[in-house]
């Protein structure tokens, strides 16, 4: 399995793109997330839209769907199908209702499936997406009232929504379940109110230091490099074998 970060920035980044990564296993392509950058940065990889097998949401922050009602026009309309779109079964009605129809409703779209070919997920199930692919949506805390859900991909990767820190379940993946690798969203700097920081993430044991990369960072990234204990930064652009 590869992981390609299409972008690596926080919500607010500017030379960085949105936080969406594209796995691909046996040619099967998934991108994670579709945030207002994704058109631009696959298109500075070379990557069509229309050579993606699936698109899973993990939460409704602009930065991780706002890039869906491009996907899904240029799919229905210059290639002629409905994209597959995996998500939570709690987020399908709010991605229509409270982020795209208002943009996307017209004649023969007036609700999410007649513009997506949608898939929902549950919380805790493994879900074989593709030969050799499986999801598990593990739901975390990011913002009071709102659902996002990370993944378990392949019952032994962890790759992290926006999310605040949770010691006893990185803990548990690691000890309990054999994740082998880790890949985690960070709060470079300030107060983790919704988000994991640098900080709580260095309290983690070095081990599990060594198998997390760290995503979704500021622009001023560059000031912390020697400063982030055993972990390593996820570079955008480069596929990774995991």
């Amino acid at each position: 399995m590869n992981l390609q970060m299409i972008g690596t920035g926080s919500a607010f980044a500017k030379k960085y793109f949105n936080n969406n990564a594209l796995i691909e296993q046996d040619g099967f392509k998934l991108l994670i997330d579709c945030g207002i950058t994704a058109p631009m940065a696959l298109y500075q990889l070379d990557i069509g839209m229309e050579e993606l097998d699936a698109v899973l949401v993990t939460h409704m922050h602009g930065d991780h769907v706002g890039g869906l009602e491009e996907y899904g026009f240029q799919m229905k309309f210059k290639h002629g199908r409905r994209p597959v779109l995996y998500l939570a079964d709690t987020l399908a009605a709010p991605l229509w209702n409270n982020t795209l129809s208002g943009g996307m409703t017209q004649e023969g779209i007036e609700k999410l499936e007649d513009a997506f070919d949608v898939r929902t997920l549950h919380t805790g199930d493994v879900q074989e997406i593709a030969p050799n692919l499986c999801v598990e949506l593990v739901h975390t805390q990011h913002i009071e009232g709102k659902n996002s859900y990370s993944l378990i991909l392949n019952r032994d990767v962890f790759y992290s929504a926006d999310m605040t820190f949770d010691r006893e379940l990185l803990m548990t993946l690691v000890r309990d379940r054999g994740v082998r690798r880790i890949f985690h969203e960070v709060q470079l700097e300030g107060p983790g109110a919704v988000h994991t920081t640098l900080d709580e993430l260095l309290s983690l044991p070095e081990d599990i230091q060594e198998m997390t990369q760290l995503m979704h960072y500021a622009d001023n990234r560059d000031e912390f490099e020697g400063r982030i204990g055993k972990m390593k930064f996820l570079e955008q652009g480069l596929v990774y074998s995991i």
